[in-house]
């Protein structure tokens, strides 16, 4: 689910803001980049939560600053797998204000922070309450359309 949020989220993003940007290596809107960046924010939020005994203003800002990081990094390491794998550059912020090089920019950096602190706060609560109810099969379904796409962008690139 967090995938396709991302998805949605960059295709908006990409039609409203950079319309030259390429949002993706695979076909469907199950780009696993953007799981990995949900449970980078789940792991870290649970473990502030949990580990520190400070005030819940202060453990949003410590997940606020960590996700910031973490995610600029996973932002970077992606641009820099997908240009070394595929030989293709889909984002470039080397026009943006503050970056640093091609796959990092302050502006892209907060509102990936900005946004990790609604999938905390929003979006994860509701997010268990939904998944619980998805039959098993569905879940099957959705892996075996995830496998072809992956099977097609390997055959087809």
């Amino acid at each position: 689910m967090n995938s396709f949020l991302g998805f949605l989220l960059e295709t908006g993003l990409k039609t409203f803001f950079f319309p030259g940007m390429n949002n993706g290596i695979l076909f469907g809107p199950w780009i696993p980049v953007y799981g990995f960046g949900a449970v980078v924010i789940a792991m870290v939020s649970k473990f502030i939560f949990h580990r520190f005994q400070i005030s819940k203003l202060w453990k949003t800002v410590l997940v606020f600053i960590s996700v910031f990081f973490l995610l600029s990094l996973l932002e970077w390491l992606g641009g820099v797998l997908i240009e070394k794998i595929f030989h293709k550059v889909f984002w470039d912020y080397r026009d943006q204000k503050y970056n640093i090089g091609p796959y990092i920019s302050l502006g892209m950096s907060l509102l990936w922070g900005f946004i990790s602190l609604l999938l905390v706060y929003v979006v994860l609560p509701l997010e268990e309450k939904v998944i619980k109810k998805i039959p098993r099969w569905v879940s099957i379904l959705v892996l075996c359309f995830f496998l072809v796409d992956c099977g097609l962008t390997l055959w087809l690139t």
